[in-house]
């Protein structure tokens, strides 16, 4: 049995999706070793015998996942280390080989911060419905004991079979000449690009912040704050590349800005994707989540394809990718999810296909995106609020009769006339709350904003 603990203290690190807090403070080895132990409990129990584990390059990462490891032995379960990966490159050790798999990262987080992403076998999500509440109890009751046999530990290097993985579902071979430019943030995309795109002579990359540094001396790793993508514009536009790639610190998100140095909305890119996936398989469903533009479902339908509507979270997205059967899954944060990659997401292989998109046309990359923006959009803005509900429903009553329709699939999405809207959801984890709008043009956003945050910041 191990140490019992607080609920308040537990409920603070376990959170909705994963493990995260400040290292130290929050997050230790005794505790990642509880959470092993009790990960490994709830593994077993559905038939595993092993699982995979992987650590990003904060200087906490490989001591940590040693620790996870050595309470996921305790309960008799195998480990196979992949040592330095991407969270995708996790996912991908887990759907190859079949078995659960831990990521350590805090991924877009600052430095002192570290964190545990879990998922069952073939990459299926660990979630606070699917095993983390269970898991959060054990640590909190404290875990009970394994009377059986200790497993064992073995060592296992990946990269190479999850490049040619990747490269195998999107074959960049006969794509045109191309000039990248690829800003690492120090994190994991500086281990998995040259892997994926370097040995690939088409292509010239030209890297920014490859060296793998959990302090993130240069920038944070969060290519959805557009002060994290100057260096990359810069670069993009000295260099004179065909496009620019931005990767989060665990790599599993892929940012675009286009040969101008213009950002690519995340929104434009699960459009691209989606167009690609149904030409080879008319029909197909296709996911976006609720602040998705809506410019993907309208396009999927005209498409023949099926649009299905999801809550924001991977989670909720990779159960929707099992339950219907989607060929893909986008969300406007960046996420990407691919059938073809057991459902999970990946930066990378967002980005193979749009190099190979690029790279069939010869023209530019802000040329091939335009027929993807056909809506203005503002972003998500948070606002620090301790009333995120009652701020809410002041929202949804200023309208009045201006509102088309309501839902509240995820917070409030507010239908108005002439194809805008709005969305507000309150964090699961902070006292914020998000606004996205769209509109048909930037000015007409920018009224809208300005409309809700004055009601919401009053």
């Amino acid at each position: 049995m191990t140490v019992a603990r607080s609920a308040e203290f537990v409920n603070a690190v376990i959170k909705a999706y994963d493990v995260r807090g400040v290292v130290g403070e929050q997050i230790d080895a005794q505790f990642v070793r509880d959470v092993g132990a009790s990960f490994a409990r709830l593994m077993r129990a559905e038939g595993a015998t092993r699982a995979v584990i992987g650590h990003d390059m904060r200087d906490s990462s490989p001591g940590l996942a040693t620790a996870f490891a050595d309470g996921v032995l305790d309960q008799g379960l195998d480990v196979i280390h992949i040592g330095l990966a991407s969270t995708d490159q996790l996912y991908f050790g887990s759907g190859s080989l079949e078995c659960p798999g831990a990521m350590f990262t805090a991924s877009h987080n600052p430095a002192r911060y570290n964190g545990i992403k879990m998922c069952r076998a073939k990459a299926l999500p660990v979630g606070q419905d699917t095993g983390l509440a269970t898991i959060k109890s054990e640590v909190i009751e404290g875990v009970p004991a394994y009377e059986g046999t200790r497993g064992t530990a073995t060592e296992v290097d990946l990269l190479a079979d999850y490049a040619k993985y990747l490269r195998g579902i999107v074959d960049l071979d006969e794509v045109r000449p191309l000039t990248i430019a690829v800003d690492a943030g120090n994190g994991m995309g500086g281990h998995t690009v040259p892997a994926v795109l370097g040995t690939l002579s088409q292509l010239k990359i030209v890297p920014l912040y490859f060296e793998l540094d959990g302090s993130f001396p240069n920038h944070e790793a969060n290519p959805l704050d557009p002060k994290n993508l100057v260096d990359l514009q810069d670069l993009v536009r000295a260099s004179g590349a065909d496009i620019g790639l931005a990767f989060d610190g665990d790599a599993d998100r892929c940012f675009v800005v286009d040969e101008k140095g213009d950002p690519v909305s995340p929104s434009a890119i699960t459009a691209l994707v989606a167009e690609r996936e149904l030409a080879k398989e008319p029909g197909a469903v296709i996911i976006h989540n609720l602040i998705t533009s809506h410019a993907v479902p309208e396009l999927v339908t005209e498409l023949g394809g099926t649009p299905v509507r999801t809550r924001v979270g991977h989670s909720f997205i990779k159960q929707e990718m099992a339950s219907t059967g989607a060929v893909f899954g986008g969300e406007h944060s960046a996420h990407y999810y691919f059938r073809d990659f057991w459902g999970a997401d990946s930066g990378m292989l967002a980005a193979l296909h749009v190099l190979a998109a690029l790279g069939e046309k010869d023209r530019p990359i802000s040329e091939l995106m335009s027929s993807y923006a056909t809506y203005a959009a503002s972003g998500e803005i948070n606002s620090t609020v301790a009333d995120a509900k009652e701020r809410t429903m002041a929202v949804v009553e200023a309208f009045g009769s201006r509102t088309v329709s309501v839902d509240r699939l995820d917070g409030v999405t507010v239908q108005l006339p002439e194809h805008a809207w709005f969305n507000l959801r309150a964090s699961n984890t902070e006292p914020l709350l998000r606004l996205n709008v769209e509109a048909r043009s930037p000015e007409e956003v920018d009224a809208l904003v300005t409309e809700i945050l004055s009601i919401v910041r009053s």
